[in-house]
């Protein structure tokens, strides 16, 4: 689960960390009496949606007076922003954050994240900050250091310095940096983040160390620790099909292709959608029915395939074991008789009970295209909707 800027500070001053001072607003009117209240020479505007890249498509501003924030504020409101990470359709700006503007010395990148592949928590520390870590990477990876730590109640002094060397500070400002190092951590194991991104984090020209931008992924899995967490959930910021597939828990993520996908278990969803690729298509979804879905499990995930206008057919692939094939197929049937299937639909079904399922397919009087197997499934799904 995503939050935006503004929350992903609150909680880092919570857990000790330095940011600038800032508030935000739902309206306009609200934005700039609040921000009357800070103590600043120039007011930094930034839009809040959950995208990076919002500097280069206009969402950050930096102004001198309150008129010229209201100004501003009347213009980005409600402004739709595209950037490397919203998808050409963009993200609409329905919240604006102000904060008080820095003098910087220099600019650094810090973030941590799970390493699934180790067991630790790997920081990423580069004295490239401001700038997309990706483009850091490529060019000049010389640039970024990596330091993987234990996961334990406290982080070591020297796992600390490590991940700051890069940044070469002076005494004073390595302290603070080891303090925050300590304050991020701490809030990565206690709220069950995924990810924690600092970019950039500054050094002013009064050798402070602060947390310019902040982002910041929970585990959604682990959210029923921290309900404090789900208040800061944004439905504006997420995709209607999604909102509607957690609330059947169907693991359903949008995509930009053509053919939908139901599938039971994330392994052979992946292997589905990769297979839909090779031969040309592209997934319009990954979705996971899961092992044990009902019938009513699977109609809603059916309905929320054909929901997508993209879509010009449909792949069910579906390998019985704990999910019945006998069972998939009467929730295929039962949403087909609530909404018109026109689209071509092909069904590869084996495992438990697959010969009663096929059976309820044949007799429900649908036009489906029966497969022997996944490859079987993918060239007749594409040959389908050609």
């Amino acid at each position: 689960m995503n939050i935006h800027e503004h929350q992903a500070k609150q909680i880092l001053k919570k857990y000790g960390a330095t940011v600038p001072e800032g508030v935000f607003a739902l309206s306009v009117d609200e934005l700039v009496k609040k921000a009357k209240s800070l103590n600043t020479q120039k007011y930094v505007l930034k839009a809040q949606i959950h995208a990076g890249g919002r500097g280069k498509a206009g969402g950050v501003k930096i102004l001198d007076t309150i008129d010229e924030l209201s100004k501003a504020a009347e213009e980005l409101m409600g402004k739709t922003l595209v950037t490397h990470q919203t998808g050409p359709e963009g993200r609409e700006v329905k919240r604006l954050y102000v904060e008080v503007s820095s003098s910087i010395e220099k600019e650094f990148y810090l973030s941590c994240l799970v390493d699934r592949s180790s067991s630790k928590i790997a920081f990423i520390s580069s004295d490239q900050g401001g700038m997309d870590i990706e483009e850091v990477a490529s060019k000049t990876p010389e640039k970024i250091i990596t330091t993987k730590v234990d996961i334990n109640d406290e982080i070591s002094e020297k796992d600390c310095l490590k991940i700051i060397k890069i940044f070469n500070l002076n005494d004073n400002a390595k302290l603070q940096a080891v303090s925050l190092i300590k304050s991020i951590y701490k809030m990565f194991i206690n709220t069950d983040a995924n990810m924690v991104e600092v970019n950039p984090l500054i050094l002013t020209k009064e050798e402070k160390i602060i947390c310019l931008d902040a982002k910041v992924n929970f585990d959604s899995n682990a959210l029923f620790r921290h309900p404090e967490i789900i208040e800061l959930r944004d439905l504006n910021e997420e995709d209607p099909t999604e909102i509607e597939a957690s609330k059947h828990d169907l693991a359903y993520i949008k995509l930009d292709g053509s053919i939908g996908c139901m599938v039971n278990g994330a392994g052979l969803a992946m292997a589905t959608m990769d297979i839909i690729k090779l031969y040309g298509k592209e997934p319009a979804n990954f979705l996971d029915v899961g092992g044990g879905a009902s019938k009513e499990k699977v109609s809603a995930a059916l309905k929320i395939i054909l929901s997508d206008k993209n879509v010009k057919g449909i792949l069910i692939n579906i390998f019985g074991g704990i999910m019945r094939c006998d069972v998939l197929a009467q929730g295929v049937v039962d949403a087909a008789k609530e909404i018109n299937i026109s689209v071509p639909l092909v069904v590869r079904l084996a495992g438990t009970n697959f010969k009663e399922g096929k059976e309820i397919l044949d007799n429900s009087g649908l036009k489906l295209i029966s497969a022997e197997n996944l490859d079987d499934a993918a060239k007749k799904i594409v040959e389908a909707i050609k």
